[in-house]
């Protein structure tokens, strides 16, 4: 067995994410068998006809059982309580690695460490990927290719583990770093949470305008709005748990932006164009950077037939 793979992965949750993990995997021949559980039959029965499943279970207990890894890709609000359901159950494997892909990372440590048995390696993570779409049919092998996953082990977390894990995200495509619960989730408030509610509440501020029609608003949407309606296309259920997950980063993150945005008010205000024409050229080298990074795409339908788009579709 090469590093990296296990003999049965089990996907608690085969949407978006979990069926990219599985048909990555199966791209890089990392799993001899894969699993999964969902909340509803239909979406089992769709992940098994599409042949992202091996084998299809209601519980995750049933689905974790024998599995030397366990990936959990429900909802943050959800995972202790997954979690302590396996463990009542008696189901984890001795030796079996335990993860996530959440985008909350202090608030899953907090909820399942708890409920993780002594011989189970519980090493958190975040694939730094996703689009607007959800369900099984979402998925696709290349969503991980040149992205980032972040994994954010516990200070007593075995080492092997942790680099096993690491290979695993490597050779779904993940360029991987570690760091603390808490740094991720201050990193992740300002890159992926803040501009995730910045576009649910400009969407909605555009739905509620009395003297704008939802008809221009639509017919109009060719400029910068229309990027900021496929971001809040993103499923309400996990973005609801991020920020009831992560609260205190991102009202650190939202208190710096609304100084920043009196600035540029303020600037606007009274004629300061200087002042303009700097904030905008600061933030344009910063996006400059994004792309020579490699975290852009080209590709004209970016973001709208769940093929391509960094950010937490995810997450």
């Amino acid at each position: 067995m090469k590093g990296g793979s296990f003999e049965r992965i089990a996907l608690i949750g085969v949407g978006l994410i979990g069926s990219s993990i599985a048909l990555a995997a199966r791209r890089a021949g990392l799993a001899d068998c894969v699993v999964g559980s969902a909340r509803t039959a239909a979406t089992v029965e769709t992940a098994l006809r599409l042949g992202i499943i091996d084998e299809g279970f209601s519980s995750a207990a049933e689905a974790a059982r024998g599995s030397d890894l366990v990936v959990l890709c429900a909802p943050v609000g959800v995972c202790g309580a997954i979690v302590e359901h396996i463990n009542a159950a008696g189901a984890f494997r001795e030796g079996a690695i335990l993860t996530d892909v959440g985008s909350v990372k202090a608030a899953i440590v907090a909820d399942v460490a708890p409920h993780v048995p002594n011989g189970v390696h519980f090493v958190p993570g975040h694939p730094i990927a996703g689009t607007e779409q959800s369900g099984p049919e979402a998925g696709f092998a290349e969503l991980f290719d040149n992205r980032w996953c972040i994994l954010t082990p516990p200070a007593n977390c075995d080492d092997a583990a942790v680099g096993r894990l690491q290979s695993f995200w490597e050779g779904l495509g993940s360029h991987v770093e570690l760091m603390t619960p808490e740094h991720h989730d201050l990193v992740l408030a300002i890159t992926s949470h803040v501009p995730h509610l910045i576009a649910f509440n400009i969407v909605n501020t555009a739905e509620n305008l009395e003297r704008v029609t939802d008809r221009e608003v639509i017919k109009y949407s060719a400029g910068g709005f229309r990027d900021f309606t496929r971001i809040a296309a993103s499923d309400p259920t996990m973005w609801r748990d991020v920020f009831l997950n992560n609260k205190e980063a991102v009202l650190e993150m939202l208190g710096r932006f609304s100084e920043d945005l009196t600035a540029m008010q303020r600037a606007i205000r009274f004629g300061d164009g200087e002042t303009l024409y700097r904030l905008f050229s600061e933030a344009r080298e910063l996006r400059r950077g994004i792309v020579e990074a490699g975290q852009d795409t080209d590709a004209p339908d970016f973001g709208r037939r769940g093929r391509t788009m960094d950010g937490d579709g995810d997450e």
